[in-house]
């Protein structure tokens, strides 16, 4: 239930909305104890904060339901840390507060400054704005903040982060000492604790997030996918779900961009959002996606902050995030209001041991699964075309006499299988996982093309986490070689041997000093070895004290191998293998081999 002693108008509000009963978050904040006091309020995404402080700061602002002012100099300020975030708290205030007649501006980057000025020098009983423009309109004389009665900040944590934390303490110095201070955040860093104790007086700690903080409405799956197939992984799971919205997120805006081009031109209807992007150019992606014109977006986590689709149902961290709190407030953008969602992680297989981190210090039980597969799609969508075929419909006269043309012309066989094919043609293909057929180590013989292969070593073993299911694409892409080139994969504890057809391997190591560049910090090395496997294990374990001698190759037919002193010295058999001298290139910890990131190219800018 509603409590009665909330003020007529908010009473109003809350029941054209719909409201039954408040959120827990809702009520802790009108609670007696919290009445008139400087608030810390923790609350996860969803839960309804947005109301919580608009029903809090109602106290300052109305008086036996009416306005307490004239509408010159604003009573209330919202601090938010991004436009998307900043509108849509404006959106939930103007509804809350219109049986009021509150009047609120918005003050946002990317908008029209000129125009906002305006609206202020009009009169406001409330702001609402992100950081820079708000401390910009401060500066210009624009915004009076002299007769300001509460502040709050949502997202705080977000804000310093995103490097406000100046323009926040202009703005609040600019208010008066009497002021009420609401500061939402998720979490509570130093930085945090130190602008409560300068700005808060005796603040009463509020938080409503339970212990299980992976959110009971969300479904999380972790994927383990080679990295070379992450993007057709993508593919998969969204053909896969079928979700009628669903949020694609990128660590950097060209991941994004290349991403949206990429479900673009197979036939997804996708849009982006990321730090690129104008403000119309946002508002014409969200429209999209509300009109479900679009199904797809791909966004940085900056770009995707105050987002709320009603219909977003699945969620897929194409790059795994930075750490648990970034995990949740990605995740939580689905979830919400009571529905379901499906939060995917894509975890190539060298990262797993550290989604596992990630996901326990989150306390989020993940449930492991492999990427679907074509079959899989298939299966799921013969049973969507079935039961959306078999829906009734309603048509009028034109259907029914198209429908007759048809009859007269086809039987009810072909045209059952024209319909069907009419829907299917609609989808984007599955794309066939690189790997699915990575081999174990076999026989390399009885194979056609490998009765004289040469055999290469790459400095990964067991103990980095070696797996063919990555090793595989890898070789490829370095190599410039087909999966079909690849012979047997032997994996060892400190390191992997694989040998390739003698027609392609001078090719094959032209190649690899190429892509060498690509990733010149990602630890591993490709180098020809002299024989087999076995061989060329105790060849490595004689090696230890080569010192600077030279070791000529023996198969005039086989690639040069470079001269001990030109290449790193190898350990001894046992220990781990060598690296590329410390001196040479950047600290990379074991175990964490190449395929962190799922695109090619270094990225050049945040979102």
């Amino acid at each position: 239930m509603i409590p009665e002693t909330l003020a007529p108008p908010l009473l109003e509000a809350l029941s054209k909305r719909g409201y039954e009963a408040l959120t827990p978050v809702q009520d802790a904040v009108i609670a007696p104890e919290a009445v008139g006091r400087d608030l810390i309020v923790s609350a996860q995404t969803g839960s309804g904060k947005t109301v919580a402080f608009g029903l809090s700061l109602a106290e300052q602002l109305l008086e036996g339901g009416e306005l307490r002012v004239m509408a010159e100099a604003p009573l209330a300020l919202i601090i938010a840390p991004t436009r998307e975030l900043a509108l849509q708290v404006s959106r939930e205030l103007m509804w809350l507060f219109a049986p009021a007649r509150a009047r609120i501006a918005t003050c946002v980057g990317g908008m029209d400054a000129s125009r906002e000025r305006r609206a202020l020098s009009q009169g406001a009983h409330i702001v609402v704005g992100t950081p820079g423009r708000l401390r910009d309109h401060l500066e210009r004389g624009a915004l009076d903040l002299s007769s300001l009665k509460v502040a709050v900040l949502d997202e705080a944590d977000e804000m310093l982060d995103m490097g406000f934390r100046e323009d926040l303490e202009e703005i609040l110095d600019a208010t008066p000492d009497g002021r009420r201070t609401l500061l939402f955040s998720a979490t509570m860093p130093k930085p945090i604790v130190a602008l409560a104790k300068r700005y808060q007086r005796d603040a009463l700690r509020i938080s409503t997030i339970s212990e299980d903080r992976g959110h009971g409405d969300i479904s999380y799956q972790a994927v383990t996918v080679a990295p070379a197939d992450i993007e057709n992984a993508v593919v998969n799971l969204l053909r896969f779900h079928n979700a009628e919205s669903a949020m694609l997120f990128c660590a950097t805006r060209d991941n994004v961009r290349h991403l949206h081009a990429s479900l673009i031109e197979r036939g997804f209807s996708a849009v982006a959002l990321s730090g690129e992007h104008s403000q119309s150019e946002r508002n014409h992606a969200l429209q999209a996606l509300r009109d479900r014109r679009a199904k797809v977006c791909v966004a940085t986590d900056v770009a995707a902050r105050g987002i709320d689709l009603p219909t977003l149902s699945l969620v897929i961290h194409v790059e795994l995030p930075r750490d648990a709190e970034a995990l949740q407030h990605r995740s939580g953008r689905t979830g919400r209001a009571g529905k379901k969602g499906t939060a995917v992680l894509l975890v190539p297989y060298p990262r797993r041991r550290r989604v596992e981190m990630m996901l326990r210090g989150a306390r989020i039980e993940a449930e492991w699964i492999a990427a679907p597969t074509p079959e899989d799609i298939r299966r799921n969508d013969r049973e969507r075309l079935i039961e959306q075929l078999i829906q009734p419909v309603e048509a009028d006269e034109e259907d029914k006499v198209i429908a007759m043309r048809v009859q007269k012309a086809l039987s009810a066989d072909a045209i059952a299988v024209a319909l069907v094919q009419a829907h299917r043609a609609k989808m984007p293909a599955p794309e066939e996982l690189l790997d699915g057929d990575a081999r174990p180590a076999r026989d390399q013989h009885k194979r056609n093309g490998f009765d004289d292969t040469v055999w290469f070593r790459l400095n990964i073993g067991r103990r980095h986490n070696a797996d063919a299911r990555w090793i595989l694409p890898l070789l490829c892409r370095r190599g410039h070689i087909t999966k079909n080139e690849v012979g047997a994969i032997k994996i060892a504890a400190n390191e992997t041997m694989f040998d390739i057809p003698r027609a392609v391997a001078a090719r094959f190591a032209d190649a690899l000093k190429r892509t060498a560049q690509e990733d010149p910090d990602d630890g591993i090395m490709i180098e020809p070895v002299d024989g087999n496997p076995r061989m060329a294990s105790r060849q490595n374990k004689r090696r230890g004290d080569a010192g600077n001698q030279s070791h000529h190759e023996p198969s005039g037919s086989r690639p040069p191998r470079a001269p001990a002193g030109d290449r790193p010295a190898r350990a001894p058999s046992g220990d781990r293998p060598a690296f590329a001298p410390a001196g040479d290139r950047p600290h990379r910890a074991p175990g964490k081999p190449h395929g962190a990131r799922p695109f090619r190219g270094k990225p050049k800018g945040r979102g």
